[in-house]
């Protein structure tokens, strides 16, 4: 038996539910041969116990049809699992952590913290890819500099756009500028899927999802499809989005998403003539806020002509401008939320025996189990 072989064998074994097969997915980690004994690791990123036992029973019936007299197929999976929303499920399993973008309103700086985010730690050397999940308001391809970029198709499946280290996809990026986009809720949950599971990413330490505002459908549907790391709120410091960021924050606890953190945007002004920062909106205001949720404020983002600019002009300030008073805060932003992932992915997360996510008051199940409905109506996903 030759590495060669073992690949090859290994290379008919598809992910479940995916056309993709093991080796492609990058999840064969180890191989030691002595003779025609064989031993190999397969390193999913699934708690699913039935995932990892297909896996083993295919791996170990392909290599002994390669020849391989004794063989042992080590599935490494997450020790002590999280109980999280997708239950196990994982229809992009490439990824290894998400990252989940949120805010009570809109208008507060979603998307530019986003990407920031995403540049920030593209730049301290995680391999990143940036969903733009906010259908109606796909504004991530402008910040981006590929308003005018079209995706390559590949097959079926279809390849991000790549940008400032990241690979992106945006509902942006598949329609004409401007086209309005006039979905129900159920269009808006099947756009989220094929997201995750038509677009070719590549194995990444982490998918940052910039989610449309509120905590609706589309919230839902990513928290079923993936198991969601962590969780990120972006607010201002008024009271009217404190309020709206109080159910973001309550969203993800329902959801049994860790947060990673609070981003306070338009925490101050700063001049451009004079560098002085100025109290304008009020600061500090989501403090109270994160200690009711036992979370911290990661980030206090001025006002900044910079960041506005580079908004407009596809120049995102953590890429262009990295001296720049945001642009360090972004920084530290993301090391605070790497920090937080890395203790998720070591403790297990919560324990198994916490809250189930819960369907609000008035909703209930779809028939297919994909979509809620409102009591005594029709089912969403038909």
């Amino acid at each position: 038996m030759t590495e060669e072989i073992v690949k090859s064998a290994l290379s008919k074994v598809m992910y479940p539910g995916f056309t993709k097969d093991i080796v492609t997915f990058g999840f064969v980690k180890d191989i030691a041969i002595n003779g025609s004994d064989v031993s190999v690791t397969v390193d999913i990123t699934s708690s699913a116990p039935e995932v990892a036992q297909q896996i083993k029973d295919e791996a170990t019936e392909a290599l002994k049809s390669a020849g391989a007299s004794n063989v042992v197929v080590n599935i490494k999976a997450p020790v002590m699992p999280r109980e999280s929303s997708s239950r196990g499920k994982n229809i992009a399993p490439q990824v290894k952590n998400f990252l989940m973008v949120s805010s009570g309103k809109g208008g507060v700086g979603k998307s530019t913290t986003s990407v920031n985010i995403a540049i920030a730690l593209a730049q301290q050397g995680k391999k990143v890819g940036l969903l733009d999940a906010d259908i109606y308001g796909p504004n991530i391809p402008r910040m981006l500099g590929v308003a005018d970029v079209k995706p390559e198709v590949n097959g079926n499946k279809v390849l991000p756009i790549k940008a400032y280290g990241l690979e992106m996809m945006s509902m942006g990026s598949l329609m004409e500028e401007g086209q309005s986009l006039i979905w129900r809720g159920a269009m808006i949950m099947k756009a989220i899927e094929q997201f995750l599971r038509d677009i070719l990413w590549s194995e990444l330490d982490v998918l940052v999802i910039d989610m449309p505002p509120g905590t609706g459908d589309a919230q839902l549907t990513l928290a079923q499809s993936v198991p969601v790391t962590a969780g990120l709120t972006v607010t201002t410091p008024q009271g009217v989005s404190l309020d709206d960021s109080r159910r973001s924050l309550d969203m993800f606890k329902k959801l049994n998403i860790p947060i990673a953190g609070i981003v306070e945007n338009m925490s101050g002004f700063i001049a451009p003539d004079t560098g002085v920062e100025y109290d304008i909106f009020g600061k500090g205001t989501s403090e109270p806020m994160a200690k009711e949720f036992d979370t911290k404020v990661i980030a206090e983002i001025p006002i900044e002509p910079a960041i506005r600019a580079g908004g407009d002009e596809g120049k995102p300030v953590t890429f262009v401008a990295p001296e720049s008073e945001s642009a360090k805060r972004y920084m530290k932003a993301a090391e605070s939320i790497w920090e937080t992932i890395e203790e998720i992915n070591a403790s297990g997360g919560v324990d198994n025996e916490a809250v189930q996510p819960t369907t609000p008051p008035g909703v209930s199940a779809c028939s297919t189990g994909s979509a809620p409905k409102q009591s005594g109506g029709g089912c969403g996903c038909n």
